[in-house]
């Protein structure tokens, strides 16, 4: 584990983990019974204006674009949990270095150090997709 991250900082930043993945729970639920009530399918397969359909359809796919992001965001908290558990927090799982407090506290599911993290940007980079 990073020799920089003393007791107190490892609960300050085990806190900011539990408190995000409550919220991120919160947010899933909260987007999946929203787009539950809405009915836009429904709505629209009333109308049955090919206009009205595309609008439904796309307020559909944002709706479950914001799910999946947030899932993957459960997940990497998750992660960030488990290497907590195991004594691996705060290593880079690229190189092996410290990640700095500051990194983590900024960004508490960092699994890489800043150098690392850059050229895994670059790596696997997608057009069209923000790679921060």
């Amino acid at each position: 584990m990073a020799s920089d991250l003393s007791g107190e900082r490892l609960a300050t930043l085990k806190q900011r983990l539990g408190q995000r993945y409550e919220e991120l729970r919160t947010e899933v639920r909260r987007e999946l019974l929203e787009a539950d009530s809405e009915g836009f399918l429904d709505l629209a397969g009333r109308v049955h204006d090919p206009g009205d359909e595309s609008v439904a359809d796309l307020l559909v796919d944002v709706g479950l674009a914001v799910v999946d992001r947030h899932v993957e965001a459960i997940r990497e908290t998750e992660a960030a949990l488990l290497r907590l558990r195991t004594g691996t927090y705060g290593t880079c799982v690229d190189c092996g270095t410290r990640i700095g407090y500051e990194r983590l506290l900024t960004e508490p599911t960092a699994a890489r150090c800043v150098t690392c993290q850059e050229v895994h940007e670059r790596a696997f980079a997608q057009p069209g997709r923000s790679t921060l």
